[in-house]
């Protein structure tokens, strides 16, 4: 079985480096766990770092936080569904909000389980996501003051989800403005204004958030280390606090051109044949990993440099060993770099293992 291991001493370092960024800049920050898809491996070694706030996109990842840190609070971190209301007021302390009639919903089931239920209200800057419209803001807070059992605690923002909309100092200002517009027009005290994701971080850095904003919600330069402005690793964090295992299941020399007619694959894949390979061989390895469990395999990045992947099948990936000197068998494992986007179906799917490795 493929398997992905969690560094835990250099997650220890990539949340300690972002405790100070933060804390230098008196800002709150909750962890966002997602990614992790509810693994409990992995979500007690981030709820063991100290953390106080947890932030998830799935009503059974906090049901599983709940169960390991019942203390800590839980933040649903998008538009609950209506089906999934009861559930949200049972292990989500918090929840994000842009709908009126979504918030009633919360307002009644929060009564039913004598309850008070915090929510956070999305403003739409630009993205095109979530969000209320500015221009709908008065009318919109005007319905939920009156809601029993829900208190709204901040209001906040998306930017760089869907569009590619960046974050700015600008767009942040804006929103703290909203948020004092809403505290004036209301007599309310409106405590946290939540700015934004990891795309935040460098803006951060920089000096460039307004004061006013004094919330973040970080994930995955927590677990990656990466600018998500510029693309590039932040020198003072790991960027593989995560790595994916597969073990070699088959090596063989084989041509390096496919035998016969070639038509389209499973995938709907048509191979493209180097004219120069013909009559050429190469020594192939078949890995235990799969279509099924990565959503881009060409986006893995193998340890080994001369390593190349050739294709997939649904449960088998195909590498060209190339030149390697690591004197490869059957049995060995393969090591992969893995991105954000492949962690997530990685960490999704029950054929891979999920395991930690502490330092003593």
């Amino acid at each position: 079985m493929a398997f992905v291991k969690m560094y835990k001493d250099k997650l220890e370092k990539n949340y300690q480096f972002l405790q100070k960024v933060f804390g230098d800049e008196k800002k709150e920050w909750a962890v966002v766990t997602k990614l992790l898809c509810g693994s409990e491996a992995f979500l007690r070694e981030v709820l063991s770092l100290g953390i106080s706030e947890v932030c998830d996109a799935r009503i059974s990842n906090l049901k599983t936080i709940k169960k390991l840190k019942p203390d800590v609070q839980t933040v649903y971190i998008k538009p609950p569904a209506k089906r999934s209301i009861k559930n949200v007021i049972k292990y989500a302390d918090v929840s994000f909000n842009t709908e009126l009639k979504t918030i009633e919903w919360l307002s009644d089931e929060a009564v039913r389980q004598k309850k008070t239920h915090k929510i956070i209200i999305m403003i739409e800057l630009g993205d095109l996501r979530e969000g209320v419209m500015g221009e709908a803001l008065i009318d919109f807070y005007a319905g939920i003051f009156r809601l029993p059992n829900i208190e709204v605690t901040g209001v906040g923002t998306n930017l760089n989800c869907l569009h590619g909309v960046m974050p700015s100092e600008d767009k942040l200002i804006q929103l703290c403005l909203y948020k004092q517009l809403i505290e004036a027009k209301f007599n309310r005290k409106i405590p946290w204004v939540t700015g934004g994701t990891s795309v935040v971080v460098p803006l951060l850095m920089r000096k460039q958030v307004p004061a006013g904003v004094n919330h973040f919600r970080i994930g995955e330069t927590l677990f990656f280390g990466n600018d998500l402005v510029h693309n590039t690793p932040f020198e003072e964090m790991e960027q593989d606090v995560f790595e994916l295992f597969a073990e070699i299941i088959e090596i063989t020399e084989k041509p390096k051109i496919p035998i016969g007619t070639i038509g389209t694959n499973p995938s709907g894949e048509e191979f493209d044949v180097n004219e120069e390979d013909f009559g050429k061989t190469s020594y192939r390895a078949i890995i235990d990993l799969g279509v099924l469990d990565v959503s881009n395999y060409q986006n893995l990045i193998p340890k080994d440099p001369h390593v190349k992947i050739i294709g997939a099948s649904s449960d088998m990936l195909v590498l060209d060993l190339g030149n390697s000197d690591w004197n490869y068998k059957v049995g060995d494992l393969v090591a992969f770099e893995i991105a954000y986007m492949e962690a997530l179906r990685l960490f999704n799917s029950d054929y891979i293992e999920k395991v930690v490795e502490r330092k003593n």
